[in-house]
């Protein structure tokens, strides 16, 4: 091995909550670098949970990624002229950022009014466990699962 391992970034905290998984999260959420925008977008869905649950925002948020990042995922690897789908762990740093993503894409994709509404609908769907970011996670679990007889193959 050549090249020496990339630097960690520091992530600054938010300053909401004081966490850095929310700027993490913002961070992915933001569009053509307008980052208070994702901020504002962020904010109104935090407080349109707290309204809607009447529970600690926050707290709802940080289920819902829980519920949303996979253990395993399938990678593609060609063995002898035929392509395996071979289940591997997924490392933490990798798990939270799809899980974020996911989180993220299934809200766009969501029908309703403006992306602070479909977010905090999905974080809510998200933190009962429901919702296609969930769904999405146990179909990739569920492929794993199927293809566990090629484990021993590990990329």
């Amino acid at each position: 091995m050549r090249k020496r391992k990339p630097k960690k970034r520091v992530i600054a905290p938010d300053p909401r909550y004081g966490d850095s998984m929310v700027t993490q999260f913002v961070n992915n959420m933001m569009w053509e670098g307008k980052k208070s925008v994702a901020y504002s977008i962020f904010y109104d869905a935090m407080d349109k949970v707290e309204s809607r649950t009447s529970e600690n925002p926050h707290e709802a948020w940080k289920k819902a990624l829980e519920n949303v990042m996979p253990a395993v995922e399938v990678r593609s690897k060609r063995i002898g002229g035929a392509t395996f789908q071979i289940p591997t762990e997924i490392r933490p740093a990798r798990r939270l950022s799809i899980g974020m993503k996911w989180l993220i894409r299934f809200s766009r994709a969501r029908s309703g009014k403006g992306m602070a509404e479909k977010l905090s609908a999905e974080i809510i769907a998200a933190s009962k466990g429901e919702g296609a970011a969930v769904k999405r996670r146990e179909d990739t679990h569920r492929m794993a699962e199927a293809n566990r007889a090629f484990a021993h193959f590990k990329a």
